[in-house]
């Protein structure tokens, strides 16, 4: 009851506060209002096509969304999206995290950043490490659910996290800086500490043809044992990049960019689950090339990259590792009117990793896609592409994917179809890596059917469900060989598994400054659902604009039930479900000077993300933006 008391009593002084301002109506550019009917996404055809013609579930992560989110991670942002769930999110800053979508696993999903796929060719699951993306380096995010292999390749299963890094836009010199402090505590130990700190400086300048951003960050964390003890872990993670642009025509243009990222953090033993001082280190360096040159009726586009990780642990089982990827991506995108939009290439991936000896595999993928828009209301999205792998030979997969949309007199109402294929090879890690390595794994192959409705009658609301159903071949698991020596390998399964859910998507705005927005979403397997995956889980947020300077929002989010492992008995548990309440408010003094306060677990929620290691409790930061 008192943690009920505290959350509604802080909320109701701020809105007191707010009220007090006056009841102005003029909206902020970055506020939570609804995108207006001709918003477009990209990731589902790679052409900017209107929503209402398009018929995958794409969600928009907009600069506006994640201004409102400073001080946030990736993951966490992430992690609110219907249909996924990142673990590790809520845990200490240096928790590994995982990437689950629809009942699949982090490998079955493709991060790009920059229109280049990016992976750890090293890491169990090929995934690439969400920890090394600073937030406040990220221009936009769009997230494609559902199979997206034709258009993305391998891994692209279950869904493609598509990330845009900032450019310079504007012609002249800007700069921008952020900053935060806040605490990082467990809900048993609220000392209210300051004990996290991040920075980030951005520089960029733009003068005719030619354009530059440089941006860098800091941040550090410490305040939380990662097992549940007493020696807090600390974390830390530094980041640079540049990217600079030079536009030689109208139709000619060119790209370079260059990233850089380290992180440090300390971990605890986790068999058995005790205070340790082991240390983990990751260094990342990517640097890409893109350009395009446009003709009458398309464009030719080759987005290429070098990206080298190297991970090493210092541990009572110490381990190093080094990584390299090459990837190229040439295509045309050909209009053929505004009706047909095709897209014909060829994507080259290259993965090199040193265990005991140096291994790599090469992907070399041609492919092609089409939309067609009528005038009538249907859409059609259809795709092939040739998985070419060094060892596992051509495998064909494909999309066919219709949708119908009807006008409404504001708005439309929108049916919507797909049944896609994926090809996963096993990583190689899986193949030839220190733990349990199999070189006779077969790849993975999905299929995935879905249906749904969108409907979307004016500007002011939208509501949408979806239902999917997945099958998995060939599914590749961690299998215990012996239970005494614990001797495990990777191995494929015998039998196929089924994943099927529903999503729901609810965004309104109830008044001229007051908008809710949510999503609901089940997930359910035949032979039950992978350990942490919840079978429920429900987010909720309200924003209001309490005048042009000033913004308040609400957020919950719902965990239910979820099945785990103790690695110190080896045995089954099951997870509470566990419900969070966060707070925002944001008021901006003037166009060059914002401020911000957050209160994340307002209610203090004790609970459990993975079993024997903290979670986050109450915690409060303070965060300022500046431009010039």
């Amino acid at each position: 009851m008192n943690k009920r008391l505290y959350g509604v009593g802080v909320l109701a002084l701020l809105c007191a506060n707010g009220f007090a301002q006056g009841q102005a109506t003029v909206k902020q550019q970055d506020s939570m209002q609804l995108q207006q009917l001709d918003e477009v996404v990209v990731s589902d055809s790679r052409f900017a096509l209107k929503r209402e013609n398009s018929g995958k579930t794409v969600i928009k992560i907009t600069a506006g969304e994640l201004e409102r989110n400073q001080g946030r991670s990736l993951a966490q942002i992430i992690n609110t999206k219907s249909g996924i769930e990142v673990n590790g999110s809520r845990s200490f800053a240096g928790q590994n995290i995982s990437v689950f979508a629809r009942g699949g696993n982090n490998r079955q999903v493709l991060v790009i950043v920059d229109g280049i796929q990016v992976s750890d060719p090293s890491n169990v699951n090929g995934e690439y490490d969400l920890r090394l993306l600073n937030t406040a380096q990220i221009e936009r995010i769009e997230i494609l659910k559902g199979a997206a292999s034709t258009l993305y390749g391998n891994s692209a299963a279950t869904a493609v996290i598509n990330i845009t890094t900032k450019k310079a836009r504007k012609e002249g010199v800007a700069l921008e800086v952020l900053s935060n402090l806040g605490t990082n505590q467990s809900s048993g130990e609220q000392n209210n500490n300051i004990s996290d700190f991040s920075n980030t400086v951005t520089l960029s300048a733009k003068q005719d043809k030619l354009s530059i951003l440089a941006s860098g960050g800091h941040q550090f964390t410490d305040g939380l044992s990662a097992a549940i003890g007493e020696e807090p872990d600390g974390f830390s993670r530094i980041d640079g990049n540049v990217s600079l642009g030079y536009q030689f025509s109208e139709r000619f243009d060119i790209t370079a960019s260059a990233f850089y990222n380290k992180l440090n953090s300390d971990f605890d033993n986790g068999f058995p689950v005790e205070d340790a001082n082991f240390s983990f280190r990751s260094e990342q360096s990517r640097f890409g090339l893109a350009s395009k040159y446009k003709y009458q009726n398309g464009s030719i586009q080759i987005n290429g990259a070098f990206n080298q990780i190297t991970r090493s642990f210092a541990s009572s089982f110490p381990s190093a590792f080094d990584s390299e990827s090459f990837v190229l991506d040439v295509f045309n995108k050909y209009t053929f009117s505004d009706k047909l939009y095709t897209i014909v290439g060829v994507n080259v991936i290259e993965n090199t990793t040193v265990f005991s000896e140096e291994e790599s595999t090469t992907n070399t993928d041609p492919y092609a896609n089409a939309v067609f828009v009528s005038d009538f209301g249907l859409n059609l999205n259809i795709g092939v592409r040739l998985n070419s792998h060094s060892d596992y030979g051509s495998n064909f997969i494909y999309n066919l994917n219709p949708s119908y949309t009807l006008k409404l007199n504001e708005g439309y109402v929108k049916f919507l179809g797909s049944y896609a294929t994926s090809f996963i090879a096993p990583n190689l890690s899986q193949l030839y890596g220190p733990f349990g390595p199999n070189p006779e794994l077969s790849p993975e192959k999905n299929s995935t059917l879905e249906g749904g409705i969108e409907y979307r009658p004016s500007d002011k609301f939208r509501i949408s469900a979806l239902y999917f159903d997945r099958r998995e071949d060939n599914r590749i698991q961690f299998v215990t060989i012996d239970p005494v020596t614990f001797e495990s390998q990777y191995r494929n399964a015998e039998e196929g598994a089924n994943f099927n859910g529903i999503e729901v998507e609810l965004q309104a705005m109830l008044l001229e400054n007051l908008t809710i927005s949510g999503n609901y979403t089940y997930t359910d397997a035949d032979n039950g659902l992978a350990l942490r995956i919840p079978t429920t889980k429900f987010n909720a947020n309200i924003g209001y604009d309490i005048n042009e300077r000033t913004y308040l929002s609400l957020a919950y989010q719902y965990v239910s039930e979820r099945s785990d492992t103790d690695f110190a008995t080896f045995s089954a548990v099951d997870l509470e479900a566990f419900g969070l309440l966060d707070i925002h408010y944001k008021y901006d003094l003037n166009e060059t000077v914002g401020f911000y306060f957050t209160i994340s677990n307002l209610l203090n929620e004790e609970y459990v993300e993975v079993t024997n290691f903290t979670t986050q409790g109450r915690n409060l930061r303070l965060g300022m933006r500046l431009r010039l």
